[in-house]
């Protein structure tokens, strides 16, 4: 099985049924334990801190990378050391395997550089 970090976004313009509950649910364990899921079951978000504004700007700018090449966009809250990303396919109003993907794809970026 090919890792959910390894994988590509399909591209999404609507028509297609969001992740019910469940399958959110099972989703949520091939992320980080970090990651929340909204309590209707249509985002999933998790908050980073980092030491000074700079990492958490460069954070942002990675994340950055990764929707643009992913064509998956994320919300970010940014603050000095903490930045919230929420994602949620708005196309479809709740969440398709493109959130969980760059959820894994962030969460891989972030093993061992000291973000929480």
């Amino acid at each position: 099985m090919t890792e959910l970090f390894e994988q590509k976004c399909a591209p999404c313009e609507g028509g297609v049924e969001p992740l019910d509950h469940d399958a959110a649910q099972a989703m949520m364990s091939l992320i980080d334990s970090q990651w929340k899921l909204a309590p209707d079951g249509k985002s999933i978000s998790r908050e980073f801190r980092f030491p000074a504004f700079s990492h958490t700007i460069g954070f942002v700018n990675a994340v950055a990378w990764i929707a643009t090449v992913e064509g998956h966009h994320p919300d970010l809250q940014v603050s000095y050391g903490r930045c919230h990303v929420s994602y949620m396919t708005h196309a479809i109003g709740g969440l398709s395997q493109n959130d969980f993907i760059c959820a894994a794809k962030i969460d891989r970026l972030v093993a061992g550089q000291g973000a929480s």
